[in-house]
């Protein structure tokens, strides 16, 4: 039997592999602590890319680029793969939530990079120039951690000159792959687990303590932590929803078939009614608490309402029969408003206007609540959403209900609440028109890639 011989384009593919094997290799030993989000990511071939490009399960890479790089620079390549691994451990690919994508991509691109550039890691070190230290500075001023949501805020506001000499110098790889949207199931489904790949390695950072490095340890874990409590507000939502049998026709336990049949034999006797009820799984009846604090900022407030409201009406998440209550607190109960059907919703929201102004403590609206349900008053709570900034007085035990604090992002690490409360970080984009750049900005060419 003749010996296979080789072809050029096999020999590139066989030795492109050997080099992400030992690349990968090198970074196990360097960040043991990520050690399962490195392997998460399955490589692919596609030679049309002249960078690495992720989807959250693959990282698709062409095999000339790879031994070209290789050849001129190979201690690029640990970086370039680390930094679109970063960007899912951070779930940058399910946070863009209709903001500009290429001002996205390049938020995304400084933030990994800043975190790069202090990891203190041998492998992955290189110079940092003048305009990185000057932009992380600046950016500093603005962003007390330099998530990318926070980033993005800031590079809005910066003219395109500017935006262009950061691409320049910031982009590594391509972002052609991010899912076009990130509430597809599909795209939530690789959301979550990265999210819990996100909360290994954090855990895995504070196992290894100080040998993660200390600077670089600290940066990783707050954006770590800051992916972890960014998540979609109406799948949230989702976890008070709840099992209910509603009068209801349910098409999916109707035999069209034997319905025909009845008709035809007997004349108009179906022989199998269509069933008028159906079990569906959506929100019954929950409390909303709004902090009308001094820190607290109105407009927001209001935007936040509105918003919730609007995700209740759509896509049929909530029963036609329901019971909202809705809170304004400070220090005291300023507002006790009860909503009873859909219909109450909009005409409540349009004619909002928040009181107090005081300090916040929790424990207020945590006893009217369960004064309520002491009273009968509130005979199916879900939960409770309090809307909040988190600077206050919490309940010294855990309520006889669920909890969620809502925070708004405002580029600091997530305020700490009691061990049996969720918490949830919202941008602000999700409850107002994402900031537009400057100008009008159509983003950059995909081969647009740093001279290395």
């Amino acid at each position: 039997m003749a010996k296979h011989v080789q072809t050029q384009t096999e020999w590139e593919q066989t030795m492109a592999r050997r080099a992400l094997e030992l690349v990968r290799s090198e970074l196990y030993l360097e960040l043991k602590y990520m050690n399962a989000a490195l392997g998460a990511l399955t490589p692919a071939e596609n030679p049309g890319l002249a960078a690495f490009a992720a989807d959250g399960a693959r990282l698709y890479y062409a095999p000339g680029w790879i031994l070209s790089l290789y050849r001129k620079n190979r201690r690029y390549l640990p970086r370039a793969y680390l930094h679109s691994v970063l960007h899912c451990v951070f779930r940058h690919l399910w946070l863009r939530a209709g903001r500009d994508p290429a001002l996205w991509g390049l938020a995304c691109d400084i933030a990994v990079e800043q975190v790069l550039d202090t990891l203190g890691v041998p492998a992955l070190s290189r110079p940092v120039g003048w305009l990185r230290q000057k932009t992380y500075r600046e950016l500093a001023e603005q962003c007390r951690v330099l998530a990318a949501g926070p980033i993005y805020r800031a590079l809005c506001t910066m003219e395109p000159e500017r935006l262009t000499a950061l691409h320049r110098e910031f982009v590594c790889d391509d972002h052609r792959y991010w899912p076009a949207d990130e509430n597809a199931p599909p795209a939530q489904m690789l959301g979550r687990q990265w999210e819990q790949l996100g909360r290994q390695t954090q855990l895995e950072m504070q196992q290894a303590g100080r040998q993660a490095g200390e600077s670089g340890a600290e940066a990783l874990q707050a954006q770590v932590q800051a992916g972890r409590s960014r998540r979609s507000y109406r799948a949230f939502l989702q976890k008070f929803a709840v099992w209910r049998e509603e009068a209801r026709l349910d098409p999916e336990e109707f035999d069209l078939g034997y319905y025909s049949y009845g008709l035809r034999r007997y004349g108009n006797l179906p022989l199998i009614e269509p069933l008028e009820s159906r079990e569906s799984k959506k929100i019954r009846d929950f409390v909303i608490v709004l902090d009308t604090s001094e820190s607290t900022a109105g407009e927001l407030v209001k935007a936040f309402l509105k918003e919730t409201f609007g995700l209740l009406k759509s896509g049929e998440s909530f029963f036609r029969r329901c019971r909202i209550l809705v809170l304004q607190c400070d220090d005291r109960v300023r507002e006790e408003v009860w909503l009873t059907d859909l219909d109450t919703l909009d005409a409540y929201a349009a004619r909002l206007t928040l009181t107090g102004g005081g300090g916040t403590d929790f424990r207020p609206a945590f006893a009217r609540i369960s004064e309520l349900l002491a009273q009968g008053q509130l005979t199916d709570l879900q939960g409770v959403l309090y809307f909040t900034d988190g600077k206050g007085v919490y309940p010294a035990r855990r309520p006889a209900f669920d909890t969620a604090f809502l925070f708004l992002d405002t580029g600091a690490p997530p305020p700490e609440v009691p061990p049996w409360a969720m918490r949830l970080v919202l941008e602000p984009e999700e409850f107002v028109p994402p900031a537009a750049p400057a100008v009008a900005f159509d983003g950059w060419e995909t081969d647009e890639l740093p001279e290395l």
